[in-house]
C-alpha cells in the first residue's frame, strides 16, 4: 500500500498506478501549538511504500510520523521513498561545531524504515548516511522529454560537477553538444558566472542541474547566454523548488520554459519520476 506525503500527493497517485497498488487514506493536521500530526486511519496492509518529499521541517516530522503510524498500525516491511531529499546539501559541517545535517535527517529516517529511495540527491555518496539500504533513481533522462525540436542544441551544466546531468539530458535528446560554466559562489545568494568556450550564439541552449533553489545561479547563466546572443534558453531542473523570488529571476533574465519534474510538486513539473521509481521498486 501506498502512504503520500502532504505535498507529494500526485506524485504518489501516480506511482500507484504504475505499480498496481492502493492508496493509503492519509490524514495531515496540526495542533492549536503547531504541531504537527499525520495519520493512516484505516491503514491494513504487511507492507507500506511511504512517498514524501521533504523540503520543509515540517515535512520531515510528517514523514516520521507516518513511518512510525504505518508500523504501529502492523506493517511488516516499509519502503520510504524520498523524492526531493531537504538538507542533502548540507553534506558536510561547514566548521568546527556545525552538525552535518544531511547525516541527521538520514539517521532519523533509518530508524523507522527499511529501505529508503532517493531520487537524484545532491551527492550519490549521502546513501551512506542511512543505516538502512539505498537506491538512488536518475531521472534526469526524462528531462528531455518535454523538450521541445531545438535548433543546434546546447547542453549546459551551472559548473563541472553538474556534467553529467547535461550529458544524460543530451543523450536522453538524442543530439548537441555539452559544456558547463565556471560558477564562483561569494555568499549564499551572490554567485559569479564565467561564460562558457563554446559558442552559444544563434543556438538553442539548454541548461540543467539538478535543482533550482533561489534562481540566483540560473538567472546568472541565462542573462549570460541572453546578451550573448543565444536563440531561446530552458532550464531543466530534477528538483523545481524554486523557493522565494526564483520564478521572477529566470523570467526577468529571459528564459524561454521552466522544465521540472514532480519530485516537488509545482506548475513546471512537466514530467513525472513515477516510472522510474517504479521500476526501482519492482526490482
Amino acid at each position: 500500500m501506498l502512504v503520500p506525503g502532504a505535498s507529494s500527493q500526485a506524485l504518489t497517485a501516480a506511482l500507484a498506478s504504475e505499480l498496481g497498488e492502493p492508496l493509503a487514506a492519509v490524514e495531515y493536521d496540526r495542533f492549536p501549538d503547531g504541531e504537527t500530526l499525520a495519520a493512516v486511519p484505516g491503514f491494513d496492509a504487511d507492507t507500506a511504500t511511504i512517498v514524501a518529499s521533504t523540503a520543509s521541517n515540517d515535512a520531515y516530522i510528517e514523514l516520521l510520523q507516518l513511518q512510525d503510524a504505518v508500523r504501529e498500525a502492523g506493517a511488516e516491511e516499509v519502503t520510504t521513498v524520498i523524492p526531493y531529499m531537504g538538507y542533502a546539501r548540507q553534506d558536510k559541517a561547514f566548521e568546527v561545531g556545525h552538525p552535518i545535517s544531511a547525516r541527521a535527517v538520514a539517521r532519523a529516517v533509518s530508524t523507522t524504515t527499511d529501505r529508503v529511495v532517493l531520487v537524484n540527491p545532491h551527492e550519490d555518496a549521502i546513501a551512506d548516511f542511512f543505516d538502512v539500504p539505498v537506491d538512488i533513481v536518475d531521472a534526469a533522462g526524462l528531462l528531455a522529454e518535454p523538450l521541445p525540436e531545438l535548433h543546434n542544441p546546447l547542453f549546459l551544466s551551472p559548473d563541472s560537477g553538474a556534467i553529467d546531468i547535461a550529458e544524460t539530458v543530451r543523450d536522453a535528446y538524442g543530439s548537441g553538444e555539452t559544456d558547463y560554466f565556471e560558477k564562483v559562489r561569494h555568499s549564499g545568494t551572490e554567485v559569479e558566472i564565467t561564460p562558457s568556450e563554446t559558442d552559444f550564439e544563434g543556438r538553442d541552449v539548454v541548461i540543467t542541474d539538478d535543482i533550482i533553489a533561489t534562481g540566483s545561479t540560473m538567472s546568472e547563466a541565462v542573462a549570460v547566454l541572453t546578451d550573448g546572443g543565444a536563440n531561446r534558453v530552458f532550464c531543466a531542473t530534477v528538483h523545481p523548488l524554486l523557493a522565494r523570488s526564483a520564478r521572477t529571476k529566470l523570467s526577468r533574465a529571459g528564459i524561454e520554459r521552466v522544465i521540472g519534474t514532480d519530485t516537488i510538486e509545482r506548475d513546471v513539473s512537466d514530467v513525472s519520476v513515477a516510472p522510474a521509481i517504479a521500476d526501482v521498486l519492482e526490482r
